[in-house]
């Protein structure tokens, strides 16, 4: 990091955390009291606050990582400040270490955007910069700050594993991933996503050499053909790169720290007897097909200021109009998955207080046949989604959208907190908008920010066999 470039950098991370520190008084005096899921998190993590490590909540579905964090942090904190009383582990310090997190996912995002994007180094200070400032503000993260959910700090080991897969510290990225995976059991497809990269990276070299040999250059190495010839033809590849042991040892050989975090995972599948802990009836997986259709709408939204422009939009009418076989199979597939697979979780339809509801209530469930007029949306929204990140190998792709589908598919329930890690990935991948697309991002996110913390603090209501007051949040 040059010394201009910390400067402002450090300058930004105060900045950040002072607001953050400021709107987390307000929305701590407006609630004071745990709300929504921290009904849960906040009465376990003080019985771990008070060494009663035994006592467990069978309504948690997640492992005890934020609790142990949680207490880490606290507890030595206590100890120094001779802290005594109820302010010892209450809702608003176990809060309070979400901030930290947010504080940490800051730096680890401008470390990753600098290790990602090094051939402009030259010339990308401010844009990397005012990048990881606009993605630490990205609104749905950025909301769960402020109260006791496990999204911060299980963003915050995601990307330190990451990190750590990059700066080719394998070891020390598996710990972390067993960290992530102590937040959130569904984090372990990204644990898996660090392994693939590496096989990816391998899987390429073999790819490049092929083509060298046969002077193939019909089509780009970093693009996903889209033709059922190119894809025959990936697949073949794939088939007999997996099944050579030379190839399998050479990627082991780097790669056994995330294998032997993957064997320890599934052990614990088979003693657990599922993925989940705790209330199982809520969180069963299914095979959802629309939610990846969800999560390309997300994204295209959400990356719209550093995504979409004029040029992109003709490039998809161009390659419609080249193409239009492969796109109506493609819609007759997508029309089917819609047809076949829309699930629709109990949870989304009962609970008021949440976005997700108004958007299914609101849009989808409009007219039974609005869920297959979206279709060519999201066709255009996942060509948009994959255009971003053509400057990526072809089996880098292949790999991220395997833990794409992973990550999202199984899902039932429409939860735009699931979208996070998915969403930040796309994001960080991409390649760095100018200026003044980050400007626009940025005051975006702001805007959405600043909505959604106004509406939870003043549009309050209650329940007619509740007298608890109810807001409404992501």
């Amino acid at each position: 990091m040059e010394k201009f470039e910390g400067y402002i950098f450090t300058a930004l991370c105060s900045t950040n955390f002072f607001v953050s520190c400021l709107l987390f008084s307000r929305v701590t005096r407006e609630q004071r009291e745990p709300y929504m899921d921290e009904v849960f998190h906040v009465p376990q993590a003080q019985k771990y606050c008070q060494g009663k490590f035994n006592e467990w909540d069978p309504m948690i579905t997640t492992l005890p990582g934020l609790y142990l964090v949680s207490v880490g942090i606290i507890k030595p904190v206590v100890w120094l400040a001779d802290l005594t009383g109820e302010v010892v582990c209450s809702t608003a310090m176990l809060r309070f270490v979400n901030l930290l997190f947010n504080c940490g996912n800051l730096y680890l995002l401008y470390l990753l955007l600098c290790r990602l994007h090094l051939r402009e180094k030259t010339r990308t200070t401010s844009r990397r910069v005012l990048s990881a400032l606009s993605l630490s503000t990205f609104p749905v993260l950025y909301f769960f700050n402020f109260l006791y959910y496990t999204d911060a700090g299980s963003t915050f080991f995601i990307l330190f594993t990451y990190l750590m897969t990059l700066y080719g510290c394998h070891k020390a990225s598996a710990l972390l991933g067993v960290c992530s995976v102590l937040f959130r059991q569904t984090n372990i497809v990204w644990v898996a996503f660090c392994a693939g990269t590496l096989m990816a990276l391998k899987m390429d070299e073999a790819w490049r050499l092929e083509h060298m040999k046969k002077k193939d250059e019909k089509s780009p190495l970093s693009q996903v053909p889209l033709s059922l010839s190119g894809a025959k033809k990936v697949g073949l590849f794939t088939l007999e790169f997996l099944t050579s042991p030379a190839n399998l040892k050479a990627v082991l050989l780097v790669a056994w720290p995330y294998a032997a975090v993957g064997v320890g995972f599934l052990a614990f599948m088979v003693l657990n007897d599922g993925i989940v802990v705790g209330d199982r009836t809520s969180h069963e997986a299914c095979l959802n097909f629309p939610q990846l259709f969800y999560f390309f709408s997300f994204s295209l939204f959400f990356s719209l200021p550093v995504s979409l422009c004029y040029h992109r939009v003709l490039r998809f009418l161009h390659t419609l109009k080249k193409q239009p076989v492969f796109f109506l199979v493609l819609t007759a597939i997508s029309l089917l998955l819609v047809w076949k697979f829309t699930f629709t979780h109990r949870y989304l339809l009962a609970d008021n207080r949440h976005f997700p509801f108004y958007v299914w209530k609101k849009v989808f469930q409009r007219h039974e046949l609005v869920r297959f007029l979206l279709v060519p949306a999201y066709i255009f929204a996942g060509w948009n989604f994959l255009d971003s990140l053509k400057s990526r190998t072809l089996f880098w792709s292949l790999a991220f959208l395997a833990c794409l589908l992973a990550a999202t598919v199984p899902q039932k329930l429409l939860e735009f907190r699931y979208f996070i890690v998915p969403y930040l990935m796309y994001r960080l991948h991409m390649p760095l908008p100018s200026f003044p697309r980050l400007m626009v991002e940025f005051l975006l996110y702001t805007a959405v920010n600043a909505a959604t913390i106004f509406i939870f603090i003043t549009k309050t209501f209650h329940w007619a066999n509740s007298p608890a007051t109810q807001r409404f949040m992501w």
